[in-house]
């Protein structure tokens, strides 16, 4: 199931989507229907194009960053644990020292930011590996070892190395929660991925409270340079489509909170 959920959504995003309707245009040309394919074809590039203009990938990013204030840790509440979702740290193969930091990696800094201050005695890593990517340590394992270098001490951290998505994440931190007796939780996640991750979480029963990070939607100008198609721009809108797809079949499924 896990992995037709993953090859379905491919299909829903700017890229796969466009190179579905080239092939349907190649199709309808060798058919001899020169103007339906010529539509395909100009709808395809015309929709790659657009999420590929990073003012309007932008836009679209804000829109689910936006529903949360980017806030200093000294302003949240003090909660029993700080859970961290994984997703920011690759867990390399077991001979590999060290975990690969990825561009949301802040998202256990911030984690290890809320533990220095008293905001969270325990912290929670949650994360485990996709079947596909070989023999690798749980990004669980690699958070924590993260974690220990940013001086939390292995005592306080709890390991839940099994979820290979959002709703996985939210049903084994469950469980952990349970056995450990804790109620609320500050939960850390990027921002783009905070409102299915909080949604998700709720629906569970956790008593979750956001501690976003990973901003990555800034002030910018509306210079001529923000309306030219860019390959970044393109990766960007294609992450927060993901979040809305992700949210929308949640929703669909009864995992995540209306």
């Amino acid at each position: 199931m896990l992995y037709i959920d993953k090859l379905l959504s491919q299909l829903a995003y700017p890229l796969g989507l466009s190179l579905v309707l080239a092939l349907l245009a190649l199709l309808l040309l060798v058919a001899g229907r020169r103007r339906s394919g010529l539509f395909a074809l100009s709808v395809g590039i015309l929709w790659l194009v657009l999420w590929s203009i990073p003012i309007v990938s932008d836009g679209l990013r804000l829109s689910l960053e936006g529903r949360f204030a980017r806030e200093a840790v000294g302003a949240l509440p003090v909660a029993d644990a700080v859970v961290v979702l994984g997703g920011g740290i690759r867990g390399g193969p077991p001979d590999w020292p060290d975990p690969d930091l990825g561009r949301a990696s802040d998202r256990v800094w911030h984690a290890a930011r809320i533990h220095h201050a008293g905001k969270a005695a325990r912290v929670i890593v949650s994360g485990g590996s996709m079947p596909w990517a070989g023999e690798r340590r749980s990004e669980a394992d690699a958070m924590l070892r993260f974690l220990a270098d940013l001086g939390v001490p292995s005592d306080a951290i709890l390991l839940e190395g099994r979820s290979r998505n959002t709703r996985e994440n939210a049903l084994y931190t469950a469980e952990i929660l349970s056995a450990q007796g804790i109620d609320r939780v500050l939960l850390v996640t990027s921002a783009l991925h905070m409102p299915r991750a909080l949604a998700t979480f709720r629906a569970v029963g956790i008593d979750a409270v956001p501690a976003p990070t990973d901003f990555e939607v800034m002030p910018e100008s509306a210079h001529l340079m923000r309306w030219l198609p860019d390959a970044e721009a393109l990766s960007d809108s294609t992450r927060a489509l993901k979040e809305y797809v992700g949210w929308w079949v949640y929703r669909w499924r009864g995992w995540a909170e209306s």
